[in-house]
């Protein structure tokens, strides 16, 4: 017996989900309905998950994090190639990497994110550098913003991150441009992100229903998400290092201002923190290049150039 089948047998026998009482003799229609509430059943619920991803992504500090990251956002905006006074949207912004480079060359840029704090933080860089960006609160999967508003669409390891990955892809599409570009940088299953994130979910599992983020950085995946709306789709595989004193001093960074890894530390407690430990110092050091004792572990992601048909 398939396990749908027999969640559907057993809430059945537990009175828990009843067919109706004018429930069709003919057995296939009689199936369909009953497909139909398992269906209803292990739907993922994207509103409770996005509730706790925004905990999540709001504990720590991630913008410590991602300041680091900035050499990708600057080479992410270089592939997208804007011209002065390009209206840009920079979904799921973080602390605004993507931003400051689109900002940098001269495009009018609006930042978005649903974490307030972290475009708080991007908010302050902008003002630092002296740029007039719009900063504003909005989730990824339902952006507040007309058809075909922007010449470009943005996202620096931002977007991947949503549970309901088909709409907020759909979203980005929908407010751009034909003609226009759907920048990304996203990383890849395969790069040392994607395996940390595959590393804690052995640890902490994912919400039933939510595929990983690193399908972002598949080429496969883009193209069949994006492709029937795109012109040209150019994906350049590129590497960003992560840099640190040694693997320990990597972790320890990781689980006090890395949301997902904070998290992650905590839901575990004290009896599994020794083992996800571990298993994170194995990854890094498995991964590390460098011929001392610090920590350079490339990491593989996908730049991503989207040209709106």
């Amino acid at each position: 017996m398939s396990t749908t089948a027999f969640t559907a047998f057993a809430l059945l026998a537990r009175g828990q989900m009843l067919p109706p009482t004018n429930c069709p003799q003919n057995p296939v229609e009689g199936t369909e309905t009953m497909n139909m509430q398992i269906t209803e059943i292990n739907a993922p619920d994207f509103t409770a998950i996005k509730a706790k991803q925004n905990a999540a992504w709001s504990s720590g500090d991630y913008a410590k994090i991602g300041v680091t990251l900035q050499l990708s956002g600057e080479q992410l905006a270089e592939a997208a190639d804007p011209v002065p006074g390009a209206r840009v949207l920079d979904v799921a912004a973080g602390n605004g990497n993507a931003t400051l480079a689109f900002a940098r060359r001269w495009c009018e840029v609006t930042s978005t994110d649903y974490v307030p704090a972290l475009l708080e933080r991007g908010r302050a860089r902008a003002a630092a550098e002296g740029f007039d960006v719009t900063f504003r609160e909005a989730d990824a999967e339902n952006l507040p913003f007309a058809d075909e508003s922007f010449d470009i669409v943005t996202s620096s390891f931002g977007v991947m991150f949503t549970p309901n990955q088909s709409r907020a892809a759909s979203e980005m599409i929908r407010v751009c441009r034909p003609g226009g570009r759907i920048a990304m940088a996203n990383w890849t299953p395969e790069g040392f992100v994607g395996q940390l994130f595959k590393t804690i979910g052995r640890h902490v599992p994912p919400p039933a229903g939510v595929r990983s983020p690193a399908l972002w950085g598949d080429p496969d995946w883009l193209g069949e998400t994006f492709g029937p709306t795109a012109e040209n789709i150019r994906i350049t595989r590129r590497d960003f290092a992560f840099r640190y004193p040694s693997v320990e001093a990597f972790i320890d960074f990781f689980r006090t201002w890395y949301g997902p890894v904070h998290k992650a530390f905590i839901a575990v407690g004290e009896d599994g923190a020794a083992a996800l430990h571990a298993d994170l110092a194995d990854l890094a050091e498995r991964m590390n290049v460098a011929e001392s004792d610090m920590m350079v572990v490339p990491s593989e992601y996908s730049e991503v150039i989207v040209t709106r048909a």
